[in-house]
């Protein structure tokens, strides 16, 4: 009996580590590469941590003192977590403070292959400036574009934390080949809050994501920290992080979901097969009207665009 064109299932195993950090950075440190070794344990082939892992959220203030968490890359984190990838045998998807040149820094994922060695590196494009969030006097914008990093384990479709919330960076990482969306992240609530606008705002960031692996026929990672980080100045109620990490399938189903106050570690089975049964099904990229879209790249539309 001749079997169905989607019968052959291709599984990924992937790992997860949502962690609360402390201040000190061995300590979160030995956090991770426990949480890593377990999950490899597991059977995970891909490991994801969240953004800025190695230290306290930072940017709850600008002091200038915090650039001396920088480092390069190549530098002391990618040899150690490059080292662990190749006793391990895994691909490990990073998240570093970048020290490019004097005065010029960057938020970076780096992606260290199985022999240790680093697959890509993509530093974060869209940078927040927000209360408790001011990303901008640390990080200059990105300027690698969207580029999917090719891994032994699949085409990684790697972006960090802001960026989620941007459709067009999902898409041009899913047009350029990504085979899965990847965001670790440091995002959560100000404890002020009421509790209906803390619920408005997580079900806001849940369902936007799960928009893009719907638009786009592809699978969601997205690592977040955890626990309650005091604002260094006082003067705000500081940054409780609502974890929530989750993988989601290619038509926004979710595979897993952490817990919002507890660290984690998981192993998520996503069956890679299912993105060419869903774009059979669901064709968005057969309908797209590319004739239409001149408009996008402008900040606002100020007059009609004619639809051809």
């Amino acid at each position: 009996m001749r079997k169905k064109m989607n019968d052959t299932k291709r599984i990924l195993k992937v790992g997860i580590v949502q962690q609360q950090n402390t201040e000190t950075v061995s300590e979160n440190l030995a956090a991770l590469e426990s949480g890593i070794t377990a999950l490899a344990a597991d059977g995970a082939t891909l490991i994801v941590l969240q953004e800025l892992h190695n230290s306290l959220y930072f940017c709850q203030v600008e002091n200038p003192d915090y650039f001396q968490l920088a480092e390069s890359i190549p530098g002391q984190s990618t040899e150690r977590f490059g080292a662990l990838a190749k006793t391990l045998g895994v691909v490990i998807v990073t998240s570093l403070f970048e020290k490019r040149a004097p005065g010029v820094y960057h938020n970076t994922a780096v992606v260290l292959e199985t022999d240790g060695s680093i697959a890509g590196t993509y530093r974060k494009m869209h940078i927040p400036d927000d209360p408790g969030y001011y990303e901008k006097f640390y990080f200059t914008p990105g300027d690698l574009g969207f580029t999917p990093i090719q891994t032994s384990v699949g085409k990684l479709g790697v972006l960090v934390c802001w960026d989620q919330w941007y459709p067009e960076a999902a898409r041009l990482m899913a047009m350029a080949g990504a085979e899965l969306l990847i965001y670790p992240t440091a995002i959560g609530f100000d404890p002020r809050d009421a509790e209906a606008e803390k619920e408005r705002q997580l079900d806001a960031w849940l369902t936007v994501q799960r928009g893009h692996a719907v638009a786009n026929g592809l699978p969601v990672i997205t690592v977040n920290r955890t626990g309650t980080e005091a604002d260094p100045s006082n003067a705000t109620a500081g940054i409780q992080f609502w974890g929530h990490s989750f993988v989601a399938g290619a038509q926004g189903e979710l595979l897993f979901t952490a817990p919002r106050c507890d660290s984690a570690t998981q192993v998520v089975d996503i069956d890679m097969s299912r993105i060419e049964t869903v774009r059979r099904i669901w064709p968005f990229f057969r309908d797209r009207r590319i004739d239409a879209f001149d408009g996008i790249t402008r900040r606002l539309l100020d007059e009609e665009v004619p639809v051809k």
